[in-house]
């Protein structure tokens, strides 16, 4: 399953990499996460990577452990498959970063069927490692909750991406409103907290909770006046004899 990443970064080996835990050659999957720290992650200083290079250890999942958090992996230790997809995704990444010449003018290989748009959403095996790791990845960014169901975690970074990132969205908030000076002093508050400062407080929450409603009501009756111009323009059907949809 990481054969594709594992040749793009021209591991020596990438048809028989195997880190499943049911895996009989654990110093394979340890000699692999030593060649990407060693060869393409860089996240350590030579002498550091003593605990890492010690393959044959007892303590190597710890230092495996470890190695995961100082480079703020979304993924566990124990959920192997998963942080390993990860590190071969920030492998590729830097990889890229450090030949950005090489890569950048690359075509994309010629497909048989190029003429029709193919939606890559079709094949989406919601199963697997890499979607697992991609969608937890993009949660963690995004700060969304995680959930046991990673199809329902992708819908919330999708309304997410819409409703908060999209060019509209991330115009209307870079937007200035200017506000109008109130004094408070003007403003009722209706009740008495016994603090000063409490009382501002209440009395602000009060205006913005206000406001709010201003909007909420200036929406209604737009809405009303979009339904009475669909009522107000019935539709003649001269073959039924009547007016009216």
């Amino acid at each position: 399953m990481f054969r594709r990443k594992l040749t793009a970064l021209d591991y020596h080996d990438p048809d028989r990499f195997d880190c499943s835990a049911a895996s009989t050659d654990e110093t394979q999957f340890r000699n692999c996460i030593v060649w990407l720290e060693d060869q393409k992650i860089r996240h350590y200083k030579i002498e550091d990577r003593g605990n890492l290079r010690n393959i044959p250890s007892s303590d190597w999942p710890k230092a495996f452990h470890q190695y995961l958090q100082d480079l703020n992996c979304p993924f566990g230790s124990e959920e192997r498959k998963e942080a390993v997809d990860w590190l071969l995704g920030l492998a590729v990444r830097y990889e890229y970063g450090d030949n950005v010449d090489k890569y950048k003018n690359c075509q994309p290989l010629a497909s048989g069927n190029s003429e029709k748009a193919v939606d890559p959403l079709v094949n989406l095996d919601s199963n697997s490692p890499d979607f697992k790791a991609g969608v937890t990845a993009l949660a963690n960014i995004l700060k969304i909750q995680r959930h046991d169901d990673y199809l329902v975690m992708l819908k919330a970074i999708r309304i997410l991406i819409q409703e908060r990132l999209s060019p509209e969205a991330i115009t209307k908030a870079n937007q200035s409103k200017e506000g109008v000076p109130v004094s408070l002093e003007k403003h009722i508050l209706g009740f008495d907290t016994g603090d000063a400062t409490l009382n501002e407080a209440a009395q602000i929450l009060r205006l913005l909770h206000i406001e709010e409603l201003r909007e909420l009501q200036t929406k209604i009756n737009e809405a009303i006046v979009a339904v009475q111009a669909i009522i107000a323009d019935p539709k003649t059907d001269h073959r039924l004899g009547k007016v009216g949809r």
